[in-house]
């Protein structure tokens, strides 16, 4: 049955699904070949079931999932490298794709050949190839490698050829299937600086294990578990729920226990006055307001469950508002159901994507033995940091106990928004956050 396809939609796939048949000894694909359709000697593997989804124009979408959940083969299907089982697949636009590490590239052809190769599939004529020749060299950085044999290149190498050349052939769609990874740092930077250059004309679809990059780039994500498609929507929304199935399939749960939330116990000094003495008087002030701990669910096994998140100065009492640059104090306190001989306790700060932009635990600082906790106790944990800058928009305290040992443990309660900040943005860093500096000086020196 044909489709049609929105007016403002570049890809639209309708109930895909992608089936191989698995041959278990080498003779019975003969076999397959002579007796034809009346006789199955093979049997078949679903990489793909019931797939749609539909991407607009400009939008950027982010795929993940478990290596094996169809993620590859989904993108090799809208690239036009593989045929669908069944379903049908609609693409508008020029389509240019960095998929497996090398793929297209032919390893006795130079650089230089391989580049007018890869760009002549995708589209281009000699003459615009000889134009943009320069550009996608410089770009590459990879010097007088770009006369020599594939064959002789690194990994990182391929991945710097390859990306330059998609980046250089005025695709309308880019598709990079986690390919970013094998890179250095710096050249790795370097292509997240053209892809968010890029998301302002065109259409990316992105495939990979960071959320981080993911919250950051996309607009809209997709899992992939096992073939089937798990959940559509926000960034950040099909990361969380991604993080809980990942975090109870190690610990071979069968599902992410929902933890109800602990009823919040009183705590001593939350209440003081406005800190008139603490205002900063400069245009430089960064004003953060603290939107107080409110019980919420979470996901883990329910042995011990948090019952109270705050931001305190060095006294304990409790921070309506920070300036960014000051020494804050964050307490988390939890309460144990059950015996836990070795607790732990952690913390990150997002942003609204989702980002991570800075956390610790109590393992990682542990000189002293572990914390065992009673079923009936409550403990705390206590971090003291400086808090940064930050940005005007949204925050978050992402807060967790656990079980276990820093490698091997079990997450008891996790709650992804146990506290909500709010910066005003006066002041804003060059960055994402800004480090307060303890001197910053400008003089001359003989």
């Amino acid at each position: 049955m044909s489709f049609k396809m929105s007016d403002d939609a570049v890809i639209q796939v309708t109930g895909i699904g992608k089936c191989y048949q698995v041959y278990d000894k080498p003779f019975h694909r003969l076999m397959q070949g002579l007796v034809g359709s009346g006789k199955h000697f093979y049997r078949e593997f679903w990489a793909l079931r019931d797939i749609g989804f539909e991407v607009k124009r400009g939008e950027t979408l982010g795929i993940v999932g478990r290596n094996g959940s169809g993620k590859s083969t989904l993108l090799q299907l809208i690239a036009g490298t593989l045929t669908p089982t069944n379903g049908e697949i609609s693409v508008r636009g020029r389509v240019a794709a960095l998929l497996e590490l090398g793929s297209g590239f032919n390893p006795e052809f130079t650089g230089r050949e391989n580049v007018y190769l890869n760009a002549s599939i995708l589209g281009l004529s000699k003459e615009q190839i000889d134009q943009r020749f320069h550009q996608i060299a410089e770009f590459a950085a990879i010097g007088d490698f770009i006369e020599q044999p594939i064959r002789n290149y690194s990994s990182g190498m391929v991945m710097r050829l390859a990306f330059s050349v998609i980046a250089h052939v005025d695709a309308d769609i880019l598709i990079i299937d986690e390919a970013l990874s094998v890179g250095d740092a710096f050249f790795t930077q370097k292509c997240m600086r053209f892809l968010r250059e890029f998301k302002q004309r065109g259409t990316l679809l992105f495939v990979s294990h960071d959320g981080g990059s993911v919250t950051a780039l996309c607009d809209k994500a997709i899992w992939l578990d096992q073939g089937s498609l798990r959940q559509v929507g926000e960034p950040k929304e099909v990361m969380d729920a991604y993080l809980e199935a990942f975090i109870a399939d190690r610990e071979g749960r069968t599902g992410s226990a929902r933890a109800e939330p602990a009823p919040r116990q009183p705590v001593a000094s939350r209440v003081r006055d406005k800190r008139l003495d603490l205002i900063d008087r400069s245009q430089l002030r960064n004003d953060i307001a603290v939107i107080e701990f409110t019980p919420a669910t979470g996901f883990g096994e329910g042995n011990a469950k948090i019952e109270d998140v705050c931001l305190c100065d060095l006294d304990g009492r409790q921070l309506p508002t920070i300036v960014g640059g000051e020494t804050v104090r964050l307490e988390i306190i939890a309460h144990a159901s059950e015996d836990m001989p070795h607790a732990i306790i952690g913390f990150y700060l997002k942003d609204r994507l989702g980002q991570l932009l800075f956390g610790d635990n109590t393992e990682t600082a542990r000189l002293d033995g572990e914390l065992a906790v009673r079923a009936g106790e409550r403990f705390r944990a206590t971090f003291v940091f400086q808090m940064p800058r930050l940005q005007q928009g949204d925050y978050f305290i992402t807060a967790g106990v656990a079980s276990g040992s820093q490698h091997e443990h079990v997450i008891q309660h996790w709650i992804h928004e146990a506290l909500a900040l709010r910066s005003l943005g006066q002041g804003l860093p060059v960055g994402i956050i800004g480090i307060p500096m303890h001197q910053i000086e400008l003089e001359r020196v003989s």
